[in-house]
């Protein structure tokens, strides 16, 4: 499966081109589709075994599930925190992956956190961002959701990453990336119907919604004051000189 989807991806990359800078969509007709399909088997399968996995467990045993698999994310946000030479931050993302690893049993306890060590989040689509990679067209894949050329590109590097990828046997990474499916989908239970009250056109919200997040994190939730045209346009412009940590100059494209 892994492989066919990376195989995807690239074939992505190519037909990525047929985005214009006033088309941020071009695959909509189809991308609408695997919504729907997407929908209809969360409807079926995922979501009722979410609600049974949080009717089932109390909420300290899922905080401690959440807790292990963010440790284990971390290892990833430090890694692209590297890669976007942001030195502090990955030193700091590193840390928190060596003291909830010990002193939170496994990271079952999220002890940074109480300590003060700001959780980052960053993954390889937003590494691409960061040198000046264009997002390409939008793409909503099957089962994973929404996505753009270059975030589904990033997805390949962070499997890489994922510290689950390399747990043998094959049988025990299964369950573990079962279970971290369920898990945050029942932490999204509350979310989900807000969407069904507030959004007239489901697909479009989501898809507005997703390109400005991933734009916000890119620009670590300061992007440059746009519109919402410019928004789905583009997501490299030069960041403010004034932040933080200072993004490289932009490559033309």
């Amino acid at each position: 499966m892994i492989r066919n989807l990376c195989t995807v991806a690239f074939a992505l990359a190519f037909v990525g081109c047929a985005a214009t800078p006033n088309d941020p969509d071009p695959f909509e007709s189809v991308n609408r589709r695997i919504y729907w399909f997407n929908e209809a088997l969360d409807k079926t399968v995922v979501e009722p075994a979410a609600r049974g996995y949080r009717f089932v467990l109390p909420s300290f045993v899922r905080t401690g599930v959440s807790n292990f698999f963010s440790n284990l994310g971390d290892v990833r946000v430090s890694l692209n925190n590297a890669l976007q030479g942001k030195t502090e931050d990955a030193l700091s993302d590193f840390s928190r992956v060596v003291i909830n690893s010990t002193i939170g049993i496994l990271g079952l306890l999220d002890v940074a956190s109480e300590a003060g060590i700001e959780k980052h989040q960053e993954d390889f689509g937003q590494t691409l961002g960061w040198w000046g990679f264009g997002p390409g067209a939008f793409v909503m894949l099957p089962f994973f959701g929404p996505s753009t050329v270059r975030d589904t590109l990033g997805w390949g590097v962070d499997i890489a990453s994922d510290p689950v990828t390399y747990v043998d046997p094959t049988r025990s990474r299964n369950q573990l990336s079962g279970t971290r499916l369920i898990n945050r989908r029942s932490e999204l239970l509350d979310a989900s119907r807000i969407l069904d009250q507030a959004a007239l056109d489901e697909y479009l919200f989501v898809r507005d919604a997703y390109l400005q997040r991933r734009r916000s994190l890119i620009y670590d939730g300061a992007p440059p004051e746009s519109d919402i045209n410019d928004v789905l346009k583009d997501d490299t412009q030069k960041p403010d000189p004034q932040r933080k940590s200072e993004k490289p100059e932009l490559k033309k494209r």
